[in-house]
């Protein structure tokens, strides 16, 4: 019976699509990774991670490399992590991830998985890059209300901080806050609650994803390029 199941097991294993993740440090990508863990599937083997390589920071989020290397390390899984020139052309973007796409098919990888929620431009923009790369586009969030979703996230244990607020869209205010009930309900009503039209961007310290929590503190708030971020540390204490 110990042989068969070895047996069983194995078929399975080899069953699964190796999986890249598009690893933004926030909350969609990884409510993405919970999901994508319960889908037998699927083996997620890389967290795919853009970098501002002047800044050594996540493009948008403005994440320090160093959080998402903890965010890797708390999840068990490498971080893929890919230097961006700045400024970087789309062009320059599109070179660069080409390569990262056929490194992926290199390494045996069959499908990358993307956090968006209801944006189709953005959907088919993906859909296009990949078309005849070897490689599937996956989206394990897509089309959930975005209501229901973020109260699923805090209920299940996620936490998080908005690390990137759009003065235009959200009152400043609202960066370095906890993403949590408490948040939802001040937020205006023409704000999605995940901030999928770019209101916020945030950086997910504890959840099921994760093996432990990760100690982050949120320090200095600085305006920059029309935004505003705060920086967020590992506490040492």
């Amino acid at each position: 019976m110990f042989d068969l199941w070895n047996s069983i097991s194995s078929d399975a294993a080899l069953d699964m699509k190796r999986t890249l993740l598009s690893w933004s440090s926030g909350k969609d990508s990884a409510w993405s990774l919970h999901l994508l863990r319960q889908q037998p599937e699927y083996e997620i083997v890389g967290l795919l991670t853009t970098f501002n390589q002047a800044a050594n920071r996540v493009a948008m989020h403005a994440v320090r490399r160093s959080l998402v290397e903890a965010q890797a390390e708390a999840a068990g899984i490498p971080l893929w992590d890919v230097d961006l020139p700045w400024p970087c052309s789309n062009a320059e973007y599109e070179r660069i991830m080409k390569e990262q796409c056929e490194r992926a098919v290199m390494a045996g990888i069959e499908c990358i998985a993307f956090g968006d929620l209801f944006l189709t431009d953005i959907r088919t923009y993906r859909e296009k890059q990949l078309e005849n790369s070897g490689l599937q586009p996956i989206f394990p969030v897509w089309g959930m209300p975005t209501r229901e979703l973020a109260r699923s996230m805090i209920d299940s244990g996620v936490r998080a901080k908005l690390t990137c607020v759009d003065p235009k869209l959200l009152p400043p205010k609202f960066v370095g806050r906890e993403f949590d009930e408490q948040l939802l309900s001040e937020f205006p009503a023409a704000v999605d609650p995940c901030g999928e039209n770019g209101e916020f961007h945030t950086f997910v310290y504890a959840g099921p994803m994760f093996q432990h929590d990760l100690p982050v503190e949120a320090g200095e708030i600085v305006s920059r390029d029309g935004f505003m971020f705060a920086d967020l540390n590992l506490s040492q204490a």
